[in-house]
């Protein structure tokens, strides 16, 4: 009788998660997966399903760090308004680690990339998008009500211009911007929203 395959679920994860975050899903051949992992083929069919279903749990890998993230920032309970705001975006582009920075943002790269084009992949890069605009309408909300949103500037508004703003950083992270000439990007864009 054949032993079950051992291997450590959450580094394999975190490998392969990484794998499609520097070089996309395109460019993430089954071959570089099984490298960056340690798995066998089998095992990653066996154990992941094919490559797609492999790629949206990394995805879900990543939105663990999102969620942990948010918990730091967003939905902390003695963070409040605009504080949390800038909480939020020390934990997703300035603490990052120089490796991870420089990575951009694994779900802003697929979205540029020609996952685009995948209905079902799309929906669920979007989804995880979508979970971190919630949290920042939260926080928006909490500031307009006290009176520190821009005056003409809607929650909604403010809330695409910080997504376009995370995006950007994220991009330009990618570029080789340093975390500090990231920080004053997010600084000038938040501080043009306050009142």
């Amino acid at each position: 009788m054949a032993r079950p395959v051992e291997f450590n679920e959450h580094k394999v994860l975190t490998n392969a998660m990484e794998q499609f975050w520097k070089e996309g899903y395109e460019a993430s051949s089954v071959q570089k997966l099984l490298d960056c992992t340690g798995i066998n083929r089998g095992t990653l069919y066996n154990s992941f399903g094919d490559k797609s279903t492999f790629f949206k749990s990394c995805i879900d890998q990543y939105n663990k760090i999102v969620d942990k993230q948010i918990a730091a920032s967003l939905k902390h309970e003695k963070l409040t308004g605009w504080d949390a705001i800038d909480a939020y975006f020390d934990e997703t582009v300035v603490k990052l680690s120089n490796k991870h920075r420089s990575m951009g943002c694994i779900l802003v790269n697929s979205l540029c990339e020609s996952i685009n084009y995948n209905k079902d992949m799309k929906k669920i890069v979007r989804g995880s998008l979508a979970t971190i605009r919630k949290a920042l309408v939260a926080k928006l909300k909490e500031a307009h009500k006290k009176g520190k949103v821009k005056k003409g500037v809607s929650v909604e508004f403010a809330a695409d211009i910080l997504m376009n703003t995370l995006h950007g950083v994220r991009v330009n992270a990618r570029d080789g911007k340093n975390a500090k000439q990231l920080r004053d990007l997010i600084k000038f864009v938040v501080t043009s929203l306050k009142k």
